[in-house]
C-alpha cells in the first residue's frame, strides 16, 4: 500500500481529480470487473480487511496501515467479516458506498491547501462522475441504453439468438460530433468495467447476459470483431462463479 505526505502529494486540482480517478478505477474494477477475485480475497477468516484503489488504477485488499494516525484516511475496516452473511450484492453495495466516501476524504485530504473556488471546482469534477455504489447498483441503470438515432449516433451489430433468429444488439458509436446536450441525454449509461460515462465517440457493446455496455478498449472488442460475435458475454460473466 503506497503512501503519501502532504508536501509529497498532488497539489494542482487536475493533479488531485487525476488521483481520484485513478483510484476510483481501480475500485470499480474490483468490484465489477474482478469480482470473482475479490470476493476470494476477503476472506472472513482473515484479519480486518480493507479495499485500497491506487493511483495505477489498480486495487488491493490488504491489512490496514499500522501507522497511528495514518498517512492517508484509511478506507473501512474489516470489510471481509460480512461477506458470508449478506447477499453478494449487498455487500458489494455496502462496501461500494463506504469506498465513494474512501475517495472523497483522500482527495480532500490532498486538497487541504486548495482555496475555496479550487475546491468548488474539485468537487464539480468528482461529482460529473458516477459515484462507486451508482456504478455497483446500477442506480442508474446501465442497461437503459441510450435512444439511437441512424442519422448520427448507432450502429448496430448484428447477431443470432438461440433459436437462429437474427436480432439487432445495439453498440453505442457515434461517426459524428456530438452536442453537449445529447450528452447529457445519455449520460446515465456506464462502462461496466472502467465506470465511465457514455461518450459517443467511441465504440462499446452490450453484454447479452447482465445487459451491462462496456467500452470496447475495456474488454478487447473491435467494431470489426463485434460484427462476428453472434452471442457476447462480457469477462464477468463468462468466467463468473455462483457465490449467490
Amino acid at each position: 500500500m503506497e503512501m503519501a505526505t502532504i508536501s509529497s502529494s498532488p497539489r494542482s486540482v487536475e493533479e488531485i481529480f487525476k488521483d481520484y480517478s485513478a483510484r476510483r478505477a481501480g475500485i470499480v474494477r474490483a468490484l465489477t470487473y474482478d469480482v470473482d477475485e475479490f470476493y476470494s480475497n476477503c476472506d472472513p477468516e482473515k484479519e480486518n480487511l480493507c479495499l485500497y484503489g491506487h493511483p495505477n488504477e489498480t486495487w488491493e485488499v490488504t491489512l490496514p496501515a499500522e501507522e497511528v494516525p495514518p498517512e492517508l484516511p484509511e478506507p473501512a475496516l474489516g470489510i471481509n467479516f460480512a461477506r458470508d452473511g449478506m447477499h453478494i450484492r449487498d455487500w458489494l453495495s455496502l462496501i461500494a458506498v463506504h469506498t465513494d466516501s474512501w475517495l472523497l476524504s483522500v482527495a480532500f485530504y490532498f486538497g487541504a491547501r486548495l482555496n475555496r473556488n479550487e475546491r468548488k471546482r474539485l468537487f464539480s469534477l468528482i461529482n460529473d462522475q458516477p459515484t462507486v455504489f451508482e456504478v455497483v447498483t446500477e442506480r442508474k441503470p446501465i442497461k437503459d441504453k441510450p435512444n439511437m438515432d441512424s442519422s448520427n449516433k448507432s450502429r448496430s451489430n448484428t447477431k443470432r439468438s438461440n433459436d437462429g433468429q437474427l436480432k439487432s444488439t445495439q453498440t453505442l458509436y457515434n461517426d459524428n460530433y456530438v452536442e453537449e446536450e445529447e450528452e447529457d441525454e445519455h449520460g446515465e449509461t456506464f462502462c461496466g468495467c472502467c465506470g465511465g460515462n457514455y461518450s459517443g465517440d467511441e465504440f462499446w457493446i452490450g453484454c447479452d447476459i447482465c445487459e451491462r455496455w462496456y467500452h470496447g478498449k475495456c474488454v478487447k472488442i473491435t467494431p470489426a470483431k463485434a460484427e462476428s460475435i453472434k452471442h457476447y458475454k462480457c469477462p464477468s460473466c463468462a468466467t463468473k462463479k455462483v457465490h449467490m
